[in-house]
């Protein structure tokens, strides 16, 4: 629906046809959506977007379509009637559920499930990709390895900022096989970029100046820990790591973040962080915290190094 409505208001009659739903009960969706301020219906009947029902658009520049979609696929109807459960044990529901660990369980039984998390993360890397970039200084670094980088939009963004520097982009196969165009072989960024298929819970095998980490470090404790350990390894001393994440702490992110942190809590068992805990799991795993500072609203950046 959202889509579907342009600039101007719309009847109930002609949303329906482009819809193809009966008009009466589209009425009365859209009536009880607009309660919640999604759509606002006008005194003539007609229906108009508002500011929260243009995020749903997928041309919104600010688009939360596929996040929406992703956060009311099929097996989140499953998972949160559990959340008693998960409360009580501090566990993932989803293997008791499916019998598999969450995201084998999207690609070998749910791959259009898989597909909308993948957009979904899209979506949120191209919003992020040229604020990150524009954060970070890596003026003398010669390499930069994106570590679940997805579609590879940050690795692209800091290549194009840094013509002399190389880029690596880590993720699973199935994820960086559809990597953007720029990044393969005939792309303009090619000759400097190189990408990597495999799982970055099981080695990092790449040796880089700058290790990215955004937005991953939400998975479950062990998971967590044997990432960093991996990227520990693979930098050696002096590498730098800088983690990328929303918080729970006091930020404008947290009525968002703070439902995503119960979400993580079912499929996986992990968390999202506060800046006490994400420290703490850093330092834990052998970093230094040498800065944290707001890449946007939504986001922070931590700068760490390997120590020597």
């Amino acid at each position: 629906v959202a889509d579907a409505l342009g600039d101007a208001p719309m009847t109930v009659e002609t949303l329906a046809s482009a819809v193809r739903t009966d008009p009466k009960p589209l009425r009365r969706l859209l009536r009880a959506l607009s309660c919640y301020g999604v759509f606002a219906e006008r005194p003539d009947g007609t229906f108009a977007h508002t500011e929260t029902s243009r995020l749903l658009r997928e041309d919104d520049p600010h688009s939360l379509r596929y996040i929406a979609l992703w956060c009311t696929e099929p097996w989140t109807w499953d998972a949160w009637p559990m959340l008693d459960e998960a409360v009580r044990s501090g566990r993932n529901v989803v293997e008791d559920l499916y019998g598999k660990e969450f995201f084998v369980y999207l690609n070998e039984d749910a791959p259009e499930s898989a597909d909308v998390f993948n957009r979904a993360m899209t979506t949120s890397s191209e919003q992020s990709a040229r604020e990150v970039a524009a954060l970070l200084d890596l003026s003398g670094s010669r390499s930069v390895a994106d570590l679940g980088g997805g579609q590879g939009h940050v690795v692209a963004s800091l290549l194009d900022k840094y013509p002399a520097m190389k880029g690596y982009l880590l993720d699973l196969p199935k994820v960086v096989e559809k990597c953007l165009p720029r990044l393969r072989e005939g792309g303009d960024l090619a000759d400097r970029a190189r990408v990597v298929p495999g799982d970055i819970r099981e080695a990092v095998p790449v040796d880089s100046d700058v290790y990215i980490i955004k937005n991953i470090l939400e998975w479950d404790d062990d998971s967590t820990a044997r990432l960093l350990a991996n990227v520990v390894a693979a930098g050696g001393p002096g590498a730098r790591v800088v983690v990328i994440e929303n918080l729970v702490d006091d930020t404008p992110s947290m009525r968002f973040s703070t439902a995503m942190d119960l979400l993580l809590l079912l499929n996986v068992g992990g968390a999202k962080h506060t800046t006490d805990s994400m420290v703490r799991r850093l330092t834990e795993a052998g970093l230094s915290v040498d800065d944290i500072r707001p890449v946007n609203p939504y986001l922070h950046a931590f700068d760490c190094t390997v120590p020597a």
